[in-house]
């Protein structure tokens, strides 16, 4: 990779550059970092165009959740801009039909609507229980990290992305194109987006790397940033 060559870094939903804080520390010698900024968009197709718009003419790009999604995204309007991918803790396929998909939307509802009658806080407090591995609840100062960070989104930018996530595109065909250096990482023991899927799209992207962070879970650049930033700086160099 070129020394000055520039990384994007895609946060998820409801997330910012605190989810990248350690990752921009370990990766920003001699590389120009951007962490995209979603704003209001209500699409996965608005956020990527976003990108493009303020991106270097060509980088490497790197997502975590939503924002992994975001990059499918980037690679299906404009490939040729983007030297390496990876992809943490995401999926790739549309919102379910039938029951599951139907799960899915009362979950993400109910957020929104403890959101707005109890608070963003009360929301995150909630929401923020099932992202990370068991062993770190009790840990008071990490957890307040993360219920700040979402809760200081506030709620019209949680409505509009679960809007987007909820229309989201499949992304199955575009993971076979794929013919770039990529990274496919999440926690071993990620609920929201399992260990299977990922081991799904390391099987549908042509030479894939698939790392796997033990003991940890959806919060992976946040609870185990030595592994993944050991992985992003192995796959810099592919």
């Amino acid at each position: 990779m070129n020394q000055t060559e520039s990384i994007v870094l895609v946060p998820g939903l409801m997330c910012d550059a605190t989810v990248w804080r350690q990752q921009i520390a370990a990766l920003g010698a001699g590389h120009p970092i951007q962490v995209a900024e979603h704003g209001l968009s209500d699409s996965l197709g608005l956020m990527a165009e976003r990108i493009l718009d303020e991106a270097a003419t060509r980088f490497a790009l790197a997502g975590h959740s939503m924002g992994a999604r975001v990059a499918l995204e980037v690679m299906a309007r404009a490939p040729e801009r983007v030297s390496r991918l990876a992809l943490l803790d995401t999926g790739y396929e549309a919102l379910a039909r039938g029951e599951a998909g139907d799960r899915e939307k009362a979950g993400r509802y109910r957020l929104l609507e403890i959101a707005r009658r109890e608070g963003m806080l009360a929301m995150a407090t909630d929401w923020a229980r099932g992202m990370v591995h068991a062993s770190r609840l009790a840990d008071a100062a990490f957890m307040d990290v993360i219920h700040s960070m979402i809760a200081g989104a506030g709620v019209s930018k949680f409505e509009a992305q679960i809007h987007a996530l909820l229309t989201r595109p499949d992304r199955t065909a575009l993971l076979k194109s794929l013919r770039l250096p990529t990274l496919v990482l999440c926690g071993a023991d990620d609920s929201w987006s399992p260990l299977s899927r990922h081991q799904d799209m390391a099987r549908l992207v042509h030479a894939s790397e698939l790392v796997v962070v033990p003991d940890c879970g959806h919060m992976s650049t946040m609870e185990r940033p030595e592994a993944v930033s050991t992985a992003l700086l192995d796959w810099l160099k592919r």
